[in-house]
């Protein structure tokens, strides 16, 4: 039987919640609406860290960002590390990589500090290097290629031309876009001519952004005009496999480095463990992966590659932390793991845990030579069943003070069996205030404490 191929369309920055799939009603994405619904729809999809190089760097080794020593950017990924592509290549796959890297010390990215991708055709900062209508890459050779049209079609035409050039041979093809980030040096979003009216025209506003405001008011047309694009290119290579009689035997996931909060946590736009930071909209179709459905288990960035290896039929290597999850999907009762770990290690030093129901997490004091700390505080506390996007903060009331202890216990076992360390984690301030309870008490719709407390121990 023929290996299937592998192609991840990897996109940068992108809400889960810009997907129909999770309750945006624009129709911004109806290729990946309608290839989730039958293929499978990784519901719950987190970074692993919410920041470019990090985050990367855990989706081709499979391992925390402190794991691989890049807990921020501007640091490269070892030229040992044991990535996805080097996996592949082992068995007998043809690898390429198109677009954003974010991996390596310069550009044109040198070729021991490309993870073990034999085609090349990227950029380390794509930011820095192109535009919206300027798509610059470099070449196996280091040669600049400028590529033709919008730069999220350029990209895509390009992997469709690497599609149609190895119909022969079991390939593994890893496109990542700049969009739908920020193009750094004009600080804004600049979607194809036209696309921003239109958004603009029928814009929705998610529930946190019409709170908090941040920059979202004059970057949010933009964005979703980036994010309809993409889904516009998704459908175009999806075609393009179908039309090469590919599709049948190409594995393809959709999913994204991490979120945008449009600076309403802090001054930049992720950098945060919100969930509008770090909450991803993944899917993967292809064989084994039709009719998966709805998976509703906590997946991260660091199964994104044992998964991709497991469902190719291949070894997963001991080194990765992450699991795939393939026996998941094939079963919904298969255990699965009941939280995921977030780490972030720029702007901000600070861990934080999330469960199906809750977001526990703590910050310190930041030092950008430092990966970690020795003393953290608790800094919040959602309850998301009731708050999904996370507008009140419970953090030091004395009626989930149970709780919250019981988070913290497991986010220090993740810290211990990850980063081989306990640091200290200090309580948040109390606050007593019968005010505050009563809101916590309307929240959860109980309606008196020693109830509320009973029912958030799990």
């Amino acid at each position: 039987m023929k290996k299937p191929n592998v192609i991840v369309f990897f996109t940068d920055q992108q809400r889960h919640d810009t997907t129909g799939v999770h309750g945006n009603p624009m129709g911004l994405t109806p290729n990946f609406d309608r290839l989730a619904r039958g293929g499978t729809h990784l519901f719950h999809s987190f970074t692993s860290q919410p920041l470019c190089g990090p985050a990367r760097s855990s989706m081709q080794t499979g391992q925390f960002a402190t794991q691989t020593g890049v807990f921020r950017n501007g640091i490269p990924l070892a030229d040992d590390a044991e990535t996805i592509a080097k996996v592949f290549a082992r068995n007998g796959y043809s690898t390429g990589y198109i677009g954003k890297w974010h991996l390596g010390s310069e550009d044109p990215v040198r070729k021991h500090q490309r993870g073990g991708y034999q085609s090349w055709l990227g950029a380390n900062l794509a930011e820095f290097v192109s535009d919206s209508y300027d798509a610059v890459l470099f070449d196996d050779n280091d040669n600049k290629k400028k590529l033709p049209g919008y730069r999220v079609d350029a990209l895509t035409d390009a992997a469709i031309r690497y599609c149609d050039q190895h119909q022969e041979d079991p390939f593994f093809l890893f496109v990542s876009f700049l969009e739908p980030h920020h193009q750094n040096h004009v600080d804004d979003y600049p979607p194809p001519d036209g696309y921003r009216e239109a958004m603009t025209a029928t814009q929705w506003t998610p529930p946190d952004l019409a709170t908090l405001k941040g920059t979202s008011s004059w970057h949010l047309g933009g964005y979703y005009g980036m994010v309809k694009r993409l889904d516009e290119a998704f459908g175009r290579l999806i075609d393009a496999l179908k039309s090469l009689d590919m599709l049948d035997n190409t594995i393809v996931m959709f999913t994204s480095d991490h979120a945008c909060h449009f600076k309403t946590r802090n001054s930049e736009y992720k950098r945060s463990c919100h969930e509008s930071a770090v909450r991803v909209p993944t899917m993967i179709t292809g064989p084994g992966f039709m009719a998966g459905g709805q998976v509703k288990a906590l997946f991260s960035t660091i199964d994104v590659a044992p998964t991709l290896i497991d469902a190719a039929g291949l070894e997963v290597p001991d080194s990765m932390t992450g699991q795939s999850i393939m026996p998941v999907v094939r079963d919904a009762r298969h255990l699965w793991r009941q939280d995921v770990f977030f780490q972030i290690s720029e702007t901000e030093t600070g861990r934080a845990l999330r469960t199906h129901r809750w977001k526990y997490g703590v910050t310190s004091e930041y030092d950008k030579d430092l990966a970690s700390s020795d003393v953290y505080r608790e800094s919040y506390l959602y309850d998301l069943d009731n708050d999904p996007y996370e507008m009140v903060n419970l953090v030091g009331m004395d009626a989930f003070r149970e709780v919250a202890d019981g988070l913290k216990g497991r986010l220090l076992a993740w810290i211990d069996e990850i980063e081989g360390a306990t640091p200290t984690v200090l309580d948040a301030a109390p606050r007593y205030s019968r005010q505050y309870r009563l809101k916590a008490t309307d929240l959860l719709g109980f309606k008196d404490q020693e109830r509320d407390v009973d029912a958030v121990k799990n």
